[in-house]
């Protein structure tokens, strides 16, 4: 089974995506919490510019930090990411690849066939890529699931592609 997922199309970059990398990924989501807890929509310029106004009034008020040694880098959660069960959304690696502007739908190539999307539904879909901390081999390298979780026990399977068109 191939784990690598080319995503292309009507985008300014193709991208090739290796599910099995995201385990150490900080964008992930924990699936077994996820579709049960509320989610508060951010914007990415509004987040930015908080997270530079308190970067700043630190320094005013502290002085310089200096970066981080062996000693202060945050660690992994080496059993969490044994036993979890974890997904990525689409939406970051559609914004990477840049979408044409006429582009209107994204097609995932399965095994089964073709499921076809909105590109604004496509955005909002998650990709998981782990069950209990093991990739999916079987039936992989993703599955797709709905924003809402309602195709958790039913999700898309054997996906091979994904094309933006």
């Amino acid at each position: 089974m191939e784990f690598i997922l080319p995503l292309n199309g009507k985008t300014k970059y193709a991208l090739t995506l290796d599910p099995t990398v995201w385990i150490f990924d900080d964008r992930k989501v924990d699936l077994t919490t996820y579709f049960v807890q509320a989610r508060n929509v951010e914007d990415a310029d509004e987040k930015y510019l908080d997270a530079v106004g308190k970067h700043w009034s630190r320094e005013i008020m502290e002085g310089a930090v200096y970066p981080p040694t062996l000693k202060t880098e945050r660690k992994f959660d080496r059993k969490g990411m044994q036993t979890g069960t974890f997904g990525m959304l689409l939406g970051t690696f559609i914004q990477n690849a840049e979408p044409a502007e006429d582009a209107q739908t994204v097609v995932f190539e399965t095994a089964n066939g073709q499921h076809t999307f909105s590109l604004a539904e496509a955005r909002e879909l998650v990709l998981k890529f782990a069950h209990e901390g093991k990739p999916l081999k079987e039936d992989g390298p993703v599955h797709i699931l709905l924003p809402d979780g309602s195709n958790v026990d039913n999700p898309i399977t054997h996906v091979t592609a994904i094309h933006i068109q």
